[in-house]
């Protein structure tokens, strides 16, 4: 078997569709011999800023000294990247070696009426358990994939749970409620463990309300533990942390956006809850750890001239996370939008609130079978918008339409599903400012 042969029979198990449970997933990790028993975690759930938050743990972990497996989802670049140890991804040889291990097991399952196939998701999360039982990091940042109670994640027993923020997403299954959507996130929560959440109002309850019935000690950002912001630039931010058992004054991360500040918070007090469990951190970890930490795609510049900016905003709160940060941290005299949403999304919502912060429109479509189709997502748009507007289903053309349309003083921004961010990153690395074709901005 080769690399691109695993790679197939991994994306062709999405033609089997998603099912979420646990059953199958702790039948597959039971042949493979338990490898997720044989890890301690960081386990990160919630809505948005799960990735930023476990990049940021990772990263001060391994400046402290510390072996760390990272596990997320999705991919911006290229498979291996959803599994890692020390920024190091899994080699290619490595995984086909998972994949010849775990092939038979799947099939087996998926003969079992009992059991039925496993999902994409439960075979990736198993490839990765087994890859981190077999390289033995310290310790293992997990970050969960879809919800958590069912998320094929939570099959661990961490150390530290933490929850970021929590909002409406993926409604047809966590539920049409914030309240329900914190029921099936706050499912990752275990006995005997230890939890840190950045979650406000109706969703703190819910998290509370689980963390009392399972006699599981709580620590709230803005209660227990609390951040201050001091600065910032296109080049990052600075902080104060303000922790549960110390103070960590002028930080400061790469990434933009007070949210990731935030983020960096929920990291921070989850490290701090590990040191308890014997993972010291020095002190200089910290500030090391947070100011390398990179994550991609997340308000990452791509171009300076014009000012080209890719942000993988994939629902409501991360749009409105994304147009504070528009007016907050950028300055600029036109906005070009550049847009693909996946079809399940809230299209009206998003829309109403990104579009009075554009002047200029270009609807795409990510690659992959569930984007929302462009021209309807014109039609949506031209209710209410009285800027151009254009439709490029294919990225390139997209991307092509923006840089010629933009000029020095102009931002173009990517925005929308990681597919297409993944896809508008390739782009532009491969394509130097000035070298941008002969796209037609007529229409």
């Amino acid at each position: 078997m080769h690399y691109q042969e695993a790679l197939a029979w991994i994306h062709g198990i999405s033609r089997f569709g998603m099912n979420q449970g646990l059953q199958r997933i702790e039948r597959l990790l039971s042949y493979l011999g338990d490898p997720h028993k044989k890890l301690n975690f960081l386990h990160i759930g919630g809505t948005n800023g799960k990735g930023s938050t476990a990049a940021f743990a990772a990263s001060v972990l391994e400046a402290a000294g510390y072996r760390v497996g990272l596990y997320t989802s999705p991919y911006l670049e290229k498979f291996t990247n959803r599994m890692a140890i020390n920024g190091r991804d899994i080699t290619p040889e490595k995984l086909v070696e998972l994949v010849k291990k775990v092939k038979p097991l799947v099939e087996k399952i998926a003969a079992d009426p009992g059991c039925g196939q496993p999902t994409e998701f439960e075979v990736v999360t198993a490839l990765a358990l087994t890859y981190f039982a077999w390289e033995k990091p310290d310790l293992v940042v997990l970050e969960v994939g879809l919800g958590g109670r069912l998320d094929a994640t939570n099959t661990v027993c961490p150390l530290v749970t933490a929850l970021s923020t929590i909002s409406l997403e993926h409604t047809q299954i966590l539920g049409d409620t914030v309240e329900a959507v914190a029921r099936e996130k706050a499912g990752i929560i275990k006995n005997g463990g230890v939890v840190v959440t950045q979650a406000r109002g109706a969703a703190l309850e819910i998290i509370a309300a689980a963390c009392r019935q399972k006699k599981v000690p709580l620590y709230r950002l803005g209660k227990e533990f609390s951040v201050e912001k001091t600065g910032g630039n296109l080049e990052g931010q600075t902080f104060h942390y303000h922790g549960l058992y110390q103070q960590l004054p002028d930080l400061r991360i790469g990434l933009l956006g007070d949210y990731q500040v935030d983020n960096a918070a929920l990291a921070l007090a989850s490290l701090e809850l590990l040191t308890t469990k014997g993972y010291i951190v020095p002190r200089e970890a910290f500030y090391q750890g947070l100011a390398q930490t990179s994550w991609p795609g997340r308000l990452e510049i791509m171009q300076r001239e014009p000012l080209v900016v890719v942000d993988g905003a994939h629902n409501i709160e991360a749009f409105q996370n994304l147009r504070a940060a528009l007016q907050k941290n950028f300055s600029y005299r036109r906005l070009i939008l550049v847009l693909g949403l996946l079809d399940d999304k809230a299209r009206e919502e998003i829309l109403a609130e990104i579009l009075p912060a554009a002047a200029v429109l270009i609807l795409t479509e990510p690659n992959s079978p569930r984007a929302a189709d462009s021209s309807l997502l014109k039609n949506i748009a031209e209710k209410t918008f009285s800027g151009q507007i254009y439709v490029r289903k294919k990225i390139s053309e997209a991307l092509r339409l923006s840089l010629s349309l933009a000029e020095t003083p102009d931002l173009v921004l990517i925005a929308g599903s990681l597919y297409l961010i993944s896809d508008a990153r390739w782009f532009l690395k491969e394509t130097p400012p000035g070298k941008i074709g002969t796209e037609q901005s007529t229409e």
